[in-house]
C-alpha cells in the first residue's frame, strides 16, 4: 500500500475546504484578498488606508490572522463594522478551515470586499490556499533588499507585489535595483507597486484593487 505523506494530507483537506471557501465567495458576490507580508512590513497600516479610502464606495470586512492578542483587529475595526480576529497561537498562517470558521462570524452577503491579513510570515501563508480570488505579496524597504530571493514561492504565486515603506529609502541600506532585479529573474510578468503608505501614496493599489474586482464581477456574472 502506497503511504501517503502527512502533508499531502494535509494539503488536500485545506484545498477541499478552500474550494467551499470560493463557491460561498462566488455566491456571496465577495471579492476576497490573502495579504502575505512579514511582521513589521505595514499589513495593518496598509489595510486601514484601503478601508479608509474606500469607505464611501463599498462595503469591506476583513479577517486577521495573528498568533495572539487582538490588537489589529481592534485597529482595523476603526474603518469597518465587520472584522473578525483569528488567533493561531503556534501556527504560523491561516488555513482554509480557519478562514471557514470565521466566517460564520461575518455577513457574507452584505460585503463586496473580503480582506484576508495572514499570519505575518513569507513561508507558511504561501501554500494554503483559502479560497481567495487574489494573493498579494508584501514587502517594505526596512526587511532588506534580498527578501524576494529568500521567499521565491511568493514571488512565484502572487498576482501583485507590494514594496512597502518607500519613504524610508533615503534611510536604510535597500538596493532597490538588485531588489526588482531579483524579481525578474524568478518572475518577469509580476506586477510590483512601490508605495508609502504613511505618506498617502496607495492610490495603484488602490487602482489595481477596483480594477480586479470589476473583472472578476464580469467574469463571474
Amino acid at each position: 500500500m502506497k503511504t501517503i505523506p502527512v502533508v499531502e494530507n494535509v494539503l488536500k483537506l485545506n484545498d477541499e475546504v478552500a474550494l467551499l471557501n470560493r463557491d460561498r465567495f462566488r455566491q456571496a458576490g465577495v471579492f476576497v484578498v490573502n495579504l502575505i507580508g512579514a511582521p513589521g512590513s505595514g499589513k495593518t497600516t496598509l489595510l486601514g488606508a484601503t478601508l479608509a479610502r474606500l469607505h464611501n464606495q463599498l462595503n469591506a470586512g476583513v479577517i486577521v490572522g495573528d498568533p495572539a492578542t487582538s490588537r489589529d483587529g481592534q485597529r482595523l475595526g476603526q474603518y469597518c463594522d465587520q472584522v473578525v480576529q483569528v488567533n493561531t497561537g503556534h501556527g504560523c498562517h491561516l488555513d482554509a478551515n480557519q478562514v471557514r470558521q470565521a466566517l460564520a462570524q461575518l455577513n457574507l452577503d452584505e460585503l463586496e470586499l473580503l480582506i484576508i491579513e495572514n499570519v505575518g510570515n513569507l513561508i507558511c501563508p504561501v501554500g494554503f490556499d483559502l479560497g481567495q480570488h487574489t494573493k498579494v505579496g508584501l514587502f517594505s524597504v526596512s526587511e532588506g533588499d534580498d527578501k524576494a530571493a529568500k521567499h521565491p514561492h511568493l514571488v512565484l504565486t502572487a498576482d501583485l507585489l507590494l514594496l512597502n515603506k518607500m519613504d524610508l529609502l533615503p534611510h536604510v541600506e535597500f538596493n532597490i535595483e538588485r531588489f526588482c532585479e531579483d524579481i525578474s529573474h524568478l518572475r518577469s510578468d509580476v506586477e510590483l507597486l512601490k508605495h508609502s503608505v504613511k505618506n498617502g501614496d496607495i492610490d495603484p493599489w488602490i487602482n489595481w484593487l477596483i480594477n480586479r474586482m470589476q473583472e472578476a464581477a464580469l467574469h463571474e456574472s
